[in-house]
């Protein structure tokens, strides 16, 4: 299972290199290097995007498509020539694109897009590059002026024989009043500059990551994730000290017991250890949770891999996506492995079932998901719709890959010699759990919970969500790596103290909830989707609202399985050790 995702690492890495700044991109001066059209939408709903012709733009006579891949399409990329010829070296001034009337209903179609803020985007030479397609003026507190940009200005700089940096503005003294539904004609020019750099070609990737690494944000950055950091680092260790002082006690006081022989009645949590391996309700389900939140880790650690090697540098197009796709499917025998073997350590026979169960927990919910907002994009005609042959190529991903390695793990698993280790014998019936108080309920033990491992990553959380959902680059993956490692360890450390206290109490169902107390961090990120979209956003219309809130869900459901593996994992080994340390009958 690793060699092949070892050799996938590698080729992604070799990738990135090639694509993004040590491929042969050479050119002579005069050579055509095609400008790319990608797509045009709403700036404040990046999930809302058209491919840039739906605009009635002046079209080439033959339109020509970017071959993409399969992450390039993911991400809604449609690139087609766009028509403007930016020879290598080659300055132009007022070179006229097109000229020809546009009818009443175009121009009611770019005022609409005025009005709603579209950008266009484009490519050349796999370099990124944005505009606005228009402005709108305020004349009167009620009349409004919009007007339709006409000149476009590329500035290129190059090195040598290569191209290092574009960008694009347009002139203000070209624009065209499109307030009225009339036939208006228009004529669209544009001008291009060169100019030599001395940049080398492997850095030019730089300037599109310098707003997010600038050495003020950079500080304020690493300030705030430190101070949050040692906070909730001290508040785990407050509560270690306590904990390991209160377990001390309890080894001490059980010791004493046993040497006055049974002079006294047990109480605690050494009261309940012929309940305490007694294995959960809904095994199949049990164990299915813990293969898919095995397979959602080993997925985390993965991409991290690639992120720390370089792999995802700023507008490398789809190449997450490409991940993702890939590595969950080659991880997909880690979950067989992990949900088949634990089924069998509970003694689960149906494995037939609990693997369906495992590859359904997680996909099912992804994939229903996934057809809504794919129907809601094709109602709406925008690029996020896939199309039929990439959704056919995931389709046989899954089946020819993730469905024979699942089966294969969970044919491992069952035949894995692996048995659950239970240092107490378990009753044969269950003690009653004492009546508790309201605050050790399910509800508000998970409250507590995901508290603290949310604290420890919600600052890090706005710049994920200006990346995902907005227009910012987020580059800084050291970081980041860094706040997950914390977050698993407060987890596991707030799921074993809520275990210690559940069992002191008396209560021994303590499976189920360990699985839901370590997850609960994944409700309170969801609880911060509904803040971000409402308080600090300005995403509107139904499809980016749906297209926000649907896989934004998923993402949070997938959190829950993966922390919720790691706080019962966690509580198994802590109720493992204190059970061995104490004899008992």
């Amino acid at each position: 299972m690793m060699a092949p995702l070892l050799l996938l690492l590698l080729a992604l890495a070799w990738g990135a290199q090639v694509q993004g700044g040590y491929s042969d991109h050479k050119y002579s001066k005069g050579d055509h290097v095609p400008l790319y059209a990608n797509k045009v939408g709403p700036f404040q709903n990046p999930s809302e995007t058209y491919r840039y012709f739906d605009l009635p733009f002046c079209q080439p006579e033959h339109m020509t498509e970017k071959r993409e891949d399969l992450g390039e399409v993911l991400n809604g990329d449609r690139m087609v020539d766009a028509q403007y010829k930016l020879d290598f070296n080659v300055d132009k001034e007022s070179e006229v694109l097109c000229k020809k009337k546009f009818k009443a209903e175009d121009v009611a179609k770019f005022r609409e897009a005025v009005k709603n803020s579209y950008y266009f985007q484009m490519y050349y030479d796999d370099l990124p590059l944005w505009g606005f397609i228009g402005k709108v003026e305020k004349e009167s507190k009620i009349d409004q002026k919009y007007s339709l940009f006409t000149h476009l200005h590329f500035d290129i700089k190059f090195n040598k024989d290569r191209v290092i940096e574009i960008s694009v503005r347009t002139d203000p003294s070209f624009t065209v009043d499109i307030t009225e539904d009339k036939e208006v004609e228009i004529e669209f020019v544009y001008s291009v500059k060169w100019a030599e750099t001395d940049v080398p070609f492997k850095r030019r990737m730089d300037v599109y990551s310098k707003s997010s690494s600038l050495p003020q944000h950079l500080e304020i950055h690493w300030f705030s994730i430190i101070n949050s950091c040692v906070t909730v680092l001290l508040l785990t260790g407050f509560l270690a000290t306590i904990l390991m002082r209160v377990l001390k006690n309890d080894f001490i006081k059980y010791s004493h017991d046993e040497e006055t022989a049974d002079e006294q009645e047990e109480t605690g949590w050494k009261y309940i250890h012929g309940d305490v391996f007694r294995y959960p309700p809904h095994k199949s389900l049990f164990s299915a949770v813990l293969g898919s939140g095995t397979q959602l880790l080993a997925l985390a650690i993965f991409i991290f891999m690639l992120a720390l090697v370089g792999v995802f540098y700023p507008y490398n197009r789809g190449a997450l996506y490409t991940a993702l796709v890939v590595i969950y499917a080659l991880t997909s025998g880690i979950a067989g492995y992990t949900a088949a073997s634990f089924y069998r350590q509970l003694e689960g026979t149906n494995w037939v079932r609990n693997l369906l169960l495992t590859g359904c927990l997680f996909c099912g919910p992804l994939f229903l998901t996934f057809c809504f907002l794919n129907t809601v994009a094709i109602a709406y005609n925008a690029t996020a719709a896939l199309p039929f042959g990439t959704i056919l190529v995931i389709l046989l991903i899954w089946t020819l890959v993730t469905s024979p390695l699942l089966v294969l793990g969970g044919i491992a698993g069952k035949n894995s010699r692996a048995e659950f280790q239970a240092p107490c014998r378990t009753t044969k019936y269950p003690r009653e759990i004492p009546p508790l108080p309201w605050y050790r309920g399910t509800v508000p033990q998970m409250a507590m919970a995901g508290f603290l491992p949310f604290s420890a990553i919600y600052i890090e959380l706005y710049y994920i969500f200006a990346s995902l959902w907005g227009h910012k680059i987020y580059t800084i993956y050291s970081i980041l790596f860094i706040v997950f490692i914390i977050l698993i360890i407060v987890t596991a450390f707030i799921t074993i103290a809520l275990t210690y206290f559940q069992l002191a109490v008396e209560d021994h169902q303590w499976w189920w909830r360990s699985v839901l107390c370590g997850g609960s961090t994944g409700v309170f990120i969801f609880g911060y989707c509904v803040y971000y979209y409402f308080a600090r956003s300005d995403m509107t219309g139904f499809m980016q609202t749906s297209f926000f809130f649907g896989y934004m869900t998923c993402i949070c459901y997938g959190f829950f399985l993966m922390l919720g593996t790691v706080g019962f994992r966690a509580s198994l080994l802590f109720v493992r050790h204190i059970y061995r340390s104490i004899k008992c009958e």
